[in-house]
């Protein structure tokens, strides 16, 4: 097998007239962490919007596990395996914990018009396996005894942290994070940082969003660096902390 998870090759997109993504291209393998930085405005969200299928890149290709994914419809993109989180949290507020994760869980499941007909009498044991291994994946979060609260009542990096054991219901092999430390306290990022490396550990791949350096720098594989659009740097963290152009993307030439 392969070991890139997720190729991306001269990636476009436009907003009206304004060049968004200009080229990108970078590949993503099995098994590691990848984070995508830069500036605000670089296009590191529309770069995520375009894999998860909530736009349809201008011009380029988007491989994953083998398969042409660029335009497809992001119900197709997440049944293949990519999972995402967002910058917000979009829980269901006044649903539980439990049940935002079966949420989740609701793309693998088996379900059919007549078995719906049939109401509990046919769902009955496939809702008890949903269930089971919404709490498996709550459990392994260290979230279990927030199972029956409701979201709307839990701190916001629980939150985050829930929106995260949503997407894991999935069974993503490629989990996105969009900035999972926003709004978190130095605690908190801490704790972030040691569940997205279990969650590695496990074998899933991710890519992550984040502009709190000291967690991209501390749990990534691999770094992308963007700037308007465009990819200015590649490779390891350290290798990216020295490069001359992504200390002037961040700092300023002058500075730089």
């Amino acid at each position: 097998m392969s070991e890139a998870l997720l190729s991306i090759a001269a990636l476009h997109h436009w907003f009206g007239g304004l060049h968004v993504i200009d080229g990108v291209g970078f590949s993503c393998e099995r098994g590691k962490v990848m984070a995508i930085i830069g500036p605000n405005g670089a296009g590191k969200t529309t770069l995520f919007n375009l894999v998860a299928g909530s736009l349809s890149p201008a011009a380029g290709s988007i491989t994953f596990d083998g398969k042409q994914i660029a335009g497809a419809p992001a119900h197709r993109i997440a049944a293949l395996g990519i999972a995402r989180t967002f910058q917000a949290t979009r829980l269901f507020p006044r649903m539980t914990v439990l049940e935002n994760v079966m949420v989740g869980r609701h793309l693998r499941a088996r379900g059919s018009f007549l078995r719906d007909l049939g109401g509990r009498l046919f769902n009955g044991r496939e809702d008890e396996s949903m269930r089971s291994s919404s709490m498996d994946i709550l459990e392994a979060l260290s979230l279990a005894d927030l199972a029956e609260r409701q979201a709307k009542d839990l701190p916001f990096g629980r939150q985050r942290v829930v929106e995260i054991a949503r997407a894991l219901a999935a069974e993503p092999a490629l989990l996105l994070l969009d900035e999972p430390a926003c709004g978190l306290n130095p605690s908190e990022t801490e704790e972030m940082a040691g569940r997205i490396t279990a969650i590695r550990d496990r074998g899933i791949t991710v890519l992550i969003v984040e502009h709190d350096m000291s967690l991209v720098m501390g749990i990534s594989d691999r770094v992308v660096v963007l700037s308007y659009g465009r990819l200015i740097a590649e490779g390891t963290p350290r290798e990216v902390q020295a490069n001359e152009d992504v200390v002037a993307v961040y700092l300023g030439t002058a500075n730089a």
